[in-house]
């Protein structure tokens, strides 16, 4: 199976605190998979460092883009990657505040913005707000129409139904489907795992390192990742 992008004995720091302990995670090409896990088991960051939003301070990133051959992206700027097809939504902090919703749908052409808009008609009336005057849900739809209506052949979206009416989240359910369906790589980062998806690969990370990957219906992953208390956060 072809990958898109890979971590490599990833390791991230946060100060004193090591936040992923050496993951390797290879996302196939053209397929949906889902990174499981508590609050604080690493599933942010591992997004945020496949994308170049935080840095390894070990271990590698390696981007293949379909191909067999691997290229070390590891020292590559966010928006250098950005370039090569990646498309991150993080569950916070996703939109410009001082842009309106129209600015932040003007990098997508034409037929693309139309496609946006389609998919969130709730916005069309609010081309004009400044993205920090809106609803969380709302703002939710502004990051993540330039995602799913862009040419980005990989999405990684963080939680991307926080905030979200349960309508608007099935039509985004809809869409990835189609996406993965057209080609397009997909890596959710959730807590559970999503209904009505085609889920292909599901890596669960606890407390920074992968306890589990396989398919989603395999009866390890319904154990969980064993016992650790409350929530991790």
């Amino acid at each position: 199976m072809a990958v898109e992008i890979a971590l490599e004995r990833a390791r991230v720091r946060y100060g004193p605190l090591e936040a992923l302990h050496g993951v390797d995670l290879r996302v196939p090409t053209a397929r949906l998979t889902v990174l499981l896990g508590r609050n604080g088991a690493g599933r942010s960051t591992a997004l945020q460092a496949l994308a170049g939003s935080v840095r390894l301070s070990g271990g590698r990133v390696s981007w293949h883009g379909g191909s067999t051959a691997g290229r070390d992206i590891t020292r590559l700027d966010a928006y250098r990657r950005a370039r090569l097809g990646l498309a991150l939504v993080p569950s916070e902090r996703a939109v410009f505040p001082s842009l309106t919703v129209a600015e932040h749908l003007s990098r997508l052409t034409g037929p693309a913005r139309e496609s946006a808009l389609d998919l969130f008609p709730e916005l069309r009336p609010r081309l004009d707000r400044r993205a920090g005057t809106l609803s969380g849900g709302e703002q939710q739809m502004v990051a993540l129409a330039p995602a799913l209506a862009g040419p980005a052949r990989l999405l990684l979206l963080d939680e991307f139904g926080r905030g979200l009416a349960a309508p608007v989240t099935a039509r985004v359910r809809a869409a990835l489907a189609v996406a993965v369906a057209a080609g397009r790589t997909v890596l959710l980062a959730e807590q559970a795992l999503p209904p009505d998806l085609p889920v292909d690969l599901v890596y669960l990370l606890h407390r920074g390192s992968v306890a589990f990957v396989g398919e989603p219906g395999e009866p390890a992953l319904r154990d969980g990742p064993g016992p650790g208390g409350p929530p991790e956060r």
